[in-house]
């Protein structure tokens, strides 16, 4: 997956994997991550999510990625924000009330840069990869987060149907990332309505992942 193919989506606002409100199922099982308000989350590949806003707006303090700076300045905006803007080694960030947000590649933000955080919220970012980039993505959001718990979504259908991305994650693909470092607990699995993009039937996974505990 090449930058170029995210910046020209979002100059073009070809963006249809932007939701126009928070996932419901953020909403609904949020609860099983048994944060404390005040918490610290990290969103991959935040693109403007609304989902941002929402755990803004239930007193968590959340941190992103994203590739795209017209995507960080238009939630920014949306959010009402005025970000302070800095440059740190290869990355920018913007920070605002409550949220921080490092623009550049993933693969550049360090353990240090983004600091302590308490969970993850992985909507969008494992099924925007292709295949030969997930096994890293992972091993490298374990790194820089240190475990931390994560909320997983992902899509599950016929890869042979549609090109992603989003691309389909199995549930035996999140155990290969996953179980030699966390617990699984799979939550929900729902119907996409209408089909993904409408291309295709796919169902939505919701994961809970909690570290392991050892001995």
């Amino acid at each position: 997956m090449e930058p170029e193919f995210w910046y020209e989506r979002w100059q073009h606002n070809e963006i249809g994997f932007h939701a126009a409100e928070a996932n419901p199922l953020l909403v609904a099982h949020w609860s099983a991550l048994s944060l404390a308000v005040g918490d610290r989350v990290f969103v991959p590949l935040c693109g403007k999510t609304l989902d941002i806003g929402w755990l803004l707006s239930q007193g968590y303090r959340v941190v992103g990625a994203e590739l795209s700076e017209k995507a960080v300045q238009e939630l920014f905006a949306e959010l009402g924000l005025e970000p302070e803007i800095s440059e740190l080694d290869e990355l920018r960030c913007y920070r605002g009330s409550g949220v921080d947000v490092f623009v550049g590649d993933i693969f550049d933000l360090t353990p240090g840069l983004l600091g302590e955080v308490q969970a993850i919220y992985d909507r969008a970012a494992l099924v925007a990869l292709p295949f030969s980039m997930r096994r890293r993505y992972t091993a490298h959001l374990r790194v820089i987060t240190a475990t931390a718990a994560q909320l997983l979504l992902c899509f599950e259908y016929d890869q042979r149907a549609m090109d992603g991305p989003p691309f389909s994650i199995s549930d035996g693909e999140v155990a290969r990332h996953y179980a030699g470092h966390y617990d699984l607990l799979k939550l929900a699995s729902v119907a996409v309505t209408g089909g993904l993009k409408g291309q295709c039937a796919a169902r939505e996974n919701v994961w809970l992942l909690n570290q392991a505990i050892v001995g």
